[in-house]
Formats: C-alpha cells, sequence, structure tokens
C-alpha cells in the first residue's frame, strides 16, 4: 500500500474517532476569524533635515578651551569636567567589583535554568492571569508563561496525567479539528538522529515501537483514567493541514480532556507500532479563531 493511500486511510479512521465524541455542540454557529499580527520593525529615526537652503556651509565646531591644567606632571583633566572641582580619589574608591560567577552562584543552584516565570507549570488547569486565546511569538515565551513548560517536548508529564501538550504539525495522519483533535505519542526515534541532523529526534525516522512504559506517553494514559485537564497550545506548524492553527506564533486555545488512548501501526516505513490519544475541548470555553489562508483538508 502506497504512503499516500495509508495517510488517507488513517486519517479517516482517526476522524471517525474524533465524530464518535459528538462535539458539535461546542462548535459555535458562527466561528470567530484570527487578527493577524503586523510584524513591522521598527526603524531608527533620522533628525529632520533643515528646509531652508540658507545653510551654505556646514556648521563650525566649536574651538576647544586650553586647559592649563594637563601639564606635564600634572593630573589630566576632561575637558567635560572644565572649572568643576573633582575629588579623584573619592571618585576612584569604589571598593572591590563582584564578580559575575559569584552573582550568578548566589541566585541559581547548579543544573538550575533562570526563569522569568510567575506560577509553576506543574499544576493542572488554567495559569492565573492567562487567558484563553493568548498569544506568544516562542515556545520560550510559552515556557515563561508557564502555560507549556518544555521548550522543545510537545509533552509535559505529571504524576496525576499530563500538564500541557503542544501541538506543532504533529504527524502526517493526525487530525485537528479544533474542539476535537488526535495525538501521537513520543518516542520509538533513533537517538543519534539523523546524518544530516544528529541528535535530532524531530527529524529522525521511527526505529522501534512506542509504548505506555514511555513516561509521556504514560503520563497522557493516566490523564483518560483521571480526567484531569490538559492545557493546549496551537503553533503555526499546523496551520497547512488545520484552519484552527494559528498563523503565526503560538496560542493557548484552552483545556482538554483525553477521552481515549490506543495503539495502532504507525504512518512508518517500518511499521513500529505508536501511541494515539484523542482529546476533546471542554465547554465554557472562547471560541477558537480559525486562520484565513488554512487548508482544511479533513472537511471534505
Amino acid at each position: 500500500m502506497s504512503y499516500a493511500k495509508e495517510r488517507e486511510q488513517n486519517i479517516a479512521r482517526n476522524k471517525a474517532i474524533l465524530d464518535g465524541l459528538c462535539i458539535n455542540p461546542l462548535r459555535p454557529k458562527c466561528e470567530p476569524k484570527e487578527k493577524l499580527r503586523k510584524n513591522a520593525v521598527a526603524k531608527k529615526r533620522r533628525s529632520p533635515l533643515p528646509e531652508s537652503d540658507e545653510l551654505d556651509e556646514p556648521p563650525k565646531k566649536i574651538p576647544r578651551i586650553a586647559d592649563d591644567s594637563n601639564e606635564p606632571g600634572g593630573a589630566r583633566r576632561s575637558s567635560r569636567l572644565a572649572g568643576k572641582t573633582v575629588d579623584y580619589k573619592q571618585e576612584q574608591d569604589r571598593g572591590v567589583p563582584e564578580p559575575i560567577t559569584f552573582k550568578r552562584s548566589q541566585k541559581l543552584k547548579v543544573g538550575q535554568v533562570k526563569s522569568k516565570r510567575t506560577y509553576d507549570p506543574h499544576m493542572y488547569g488554567h495559569i492565573p492571569d492567562v487567558e484563553v486565546g493568548t498569544w506568544w511569538a516562542t515556545r520560550e515565551d510559552c515556557s515563561n508563561a508557564s502555560v507549556h513548560g518544555p521548550w522543545v517536548s510537545g509533552i509535559a508529564p505529571g504524576p496525576d496525567g499530563a500538564y500541557s501538550i503542544a501541538l506543532s504539525g504533529g504527524y502526517d495522519d493526525d487530525v485537528d479539528d479544533g474542539y476535537a483533535f488526535t495525538f501521537t505519542g513520543s518516542g520509538g526515534r533513533d537517538l543519534k538522529g539523523t546524518k544530516t541532523a544528529p541528535k535530532n529526534l524531530r527529524t529522525a525516522p521511527q526505529s522501534s515501537d512506542q509504548s505506555f512504559e514511555d513516561r509521556n506517553n504514560a503520563a497522557i494514559q493516566r490523564s483518560v483514567e483521571t480526567q484531569k485537564p490538559v492545557r493546549v497550545i496551537r503553533g503555526f506548524k499546523g496551520k497547512a493541514r488545520s484552519k484552527y492553527a494559528p498563523s503565526e506564533g503560538y496560542r493557548y486555545d484552552g483545556l482538554y480532556l483525553v477521552k481515549k488512548a490506543w495503539i495502532e501501526k504507525g504512518l512508518n516505513k517500518g511499521g513500529f507500532l505508536v501511541c494515539k490519544f484523542a482529546f476533546m475541548r471542554m465547554p465554557g470555553q472562547e471560541a477558537i479563531p480559525v486562520n484565513n489562508g488554512g487548508d482544511d483538508e479533513f472537511d471534505e
């Protein structure tokens, strides 16, 4: 079977699973359009040129006033301090400067990463002061806001389920219908990566089966049992396959519940198994905006 045919069958199967969740009551009759952001680059303002042509020659420089204090053997003085009495001894007695490494060692412990977070991301539910629909330019900004802690990994595991996940392109056969979506787990990739991108787990081919013994997959599986809400952020890399992905950056789309977890043959050359999950959005949240240029290929 060709890759395209197998992908088509997997998408149809995943879409049927989402249809069984009955998400139509969650979808608004009129879906809002996303508000695009203008990436205007701030330019330095130049001083306006004189409108008059009266200045036929460039302005003359002010001649420097001779300072008798700069004589051989005497202390040199700056021209900006001319006419002022300066206590040079007091100016130089500022104490011993504290090394930068010492300051850092006082604030950070070994292995500790400096963070701008106000709240701990290891909590379930909404993060205080972060509204649904909040947008960030980078994953680092998402992490600083405590919505999704990892900068690279798409899963933030916790003891009673996943704290959050990031939708950012994902696997080719995953379906993102906004108010419900399928999500493929982690693992099964060669730690050495590829020849062109060594140690890049996101581009390495599938080389083994995924399992629920993986820490990240096990956390999402526990979410099915505990029904703890999972925070979801969507990234711009998914806009080619879903109209619900933002056109740029990353957006917080609220809380979801994991309704199902299973293992199936993955869309890879080796036929290795992958962990799959079905998420459904919790009611009573702001509507998800749709992008202006994305092709929703699943509405055929």
